[in-house]
């Protein structure tokens, strides 16, 4: 079964935007992936080598979303349980697939598409989300410091990657 997610009130009306709780092998999520692959090895000299179990985005412990603008797919996004030590304690999730394609970028998208994951994760019951990100991609570390996201220390696959930067915050 899947959710669609309309607009909170307080985003645009009317642009044909929406999140759809997706499978992680649905046919847009293929698509997008290997579009950010793409973009990852641009930008990195290859693609993002992180492995991934598809039921890590099951819930209740995960979710996957596809954005979509006037129905073309055009993003994703997903969050998954984790432990890290960035928030001892606390019921962390971890932000993963953040991407919004290049055809539909400068519409605030990324930031919608960030803002219901941090929703999404806080109703199945995370207190804290954590991400990573690289240095190559200044406009993505832009997007989650003006978000209220703030350094914290190095997790998962690429923790020792020099230009890994990790990112936290309480929900």
């Amino acid at each position: 079964m899947t959710a669609v997610a309309r607009p909170s009130p307080e985003e645009p009306r009317g642009t044909g935007w929406e999140l759809e709780r997706v499978g992680f092998g649905h046919p847009d999520v293929t698509r997008l992936v290997t579009e950010v692959q793409a973009f990852y090895t641009e930008r990195y000299g290859g693609p993002d080598e992180t492995p991934l179990d598809p039921a890590m985005f099951e819930p209740p412990t995960g979710s996957f979303y596809v954005g979509r603008l006037d129905g073309e797919p055009v993003a994703t996004g997903a969050w998954r349980r984790t432990v890290v030590g960035a928030f001892p304690g606390l019921v962390t999730v971890e932000i993963k697939r953040m991407y919004v394609a290049p055809r539909a970028q400068r519409r605030g998208l990324a930031r919608l598409v960030l803002a219901h994951l941090e929703r999404s994760a806080a109703e199945a019951g995370a207190q804290a989300v954590v991400l990573e990100t690289g240095t190559m991609q200044p406009e993505a570390i832009a997007l989650y410091t003006s978000s209220g996201y703030a350094p914290v220390p190095g997790f998962g696959y690429y923790k020792d990657a020099p230009l890994s930067r990790c990112f936290g915050k309480r929900l």
